[in-house]
């Protein structure tokens, strides 16, 4: 009788030790609470013992965790509605104080991230918002750090992930776009006549300079309407041919009078 309670006593220990063993992965931390009491140091990787009940292990994650912030709705400072979502990438760093000093870190986060993205991107511009994009993510994540750094989590990336803006935005901004470029191809095409009066007056000067050229350009022309097999023909006569006639008209003309 003897012999049988102390196997059955043997089997009870044996279970409870086995049953206390516990193996937590390389990317988990046990958090051991001995009679309600935080033990010094977070356990594992690897095998550890919780003798239950006077001990009580909660385990942690240290895998980054990707956090989906729901669509929130902005006003911002130039008076345009839009609903805007983002993503948080955070990891526990601390496992004892992601237990001891807040309930659930995760919802925690999530919250201070919905008020904390309401009121960064209410103080922007739209067109802020549109272009600097990665600095208001900076200034979310040094936001966001700074109130989860007291749990033992960091916050290591905050990305601003889509912007909805209302269809008479949308509308508003194309237009916005086409004057734009429609300015643009108006100074490029100004910019061109100024280049192009600009070399004018300088080929202008030359031919002043060197009045042969004027014959050569002559001739040039000439060669280039023959050689588009045209039925009309351009004989350019010079000005300077029509001087002197002019002037022996002119002097006929005094001594009629006289």
């Amino acid at each position: 009788m003897g012999l049988s309670f102390l196997g059955i006593v043997t089997i009870v220990v044996g279970l409870y030790l086995l049953s206390s063993i516990k193996i937590l992965a390389e990317y988990e931390r046990g958090v051991i609470f001995r009679l309600g009491h935080l033990l010094p140091e977070a356990k594992g990787p690897g095998l550890i013992g919780v003798f239950a009940p006077l001990d009580r292990m909660v385990r942690v994650s240290l895998r980054q965790e990707a956090l989906e912030v729901p669509p929130q709705d902005i006003i911002t400072r130039d008076n345009v509605t839009l609903k805007v979502n983002a993503v948080i990438f955070l990891r526990v760093i601390e496992p004892r104080k992601a237990v001891v000093e807040v309930s659930n870190y995760v919802y925690q986060t999530s919250q201070f991230a919905q008020t904390t993205l309401r009121s960064v991107l209410g103080e922007q511009e739209l067109d802020e918002l549109l272009s600097h994009r990665e600095k208001i993510n900076l200034r979310l994540q040094s936001i966001l750090d700074t109130h989860t750094a007291p749990w033992g989590v960091k916050v290591t990336n905050v990305e601003v992930k889509q912007v909805d803006m209302p269809e008479s935005m949308l509308r508003a901004m194309a237009k916005q776009a086409e004057a734009e470029r429609e300015r643009r191809a108006k100074v490029i095409n100004a910019d061109g006549e100024f280049q192009a009066a600009a070399k004018l007056s300088e080929a202008a000067e030359v031919l002043t300079r060197h009045p042969i050229a004027v014959q050569l350009r002559y001739l040039q022309t000439m060669r280039e309407i023959a050689s588009e097999r045209s039925t009309t023909t351009f004989f350019p006569l010079p000005l300077d041919l029509f001087g002197p006639l002019l002037q022996a008209f002119n002097k006929g003309g005094d001594g009629a009078k006289g």
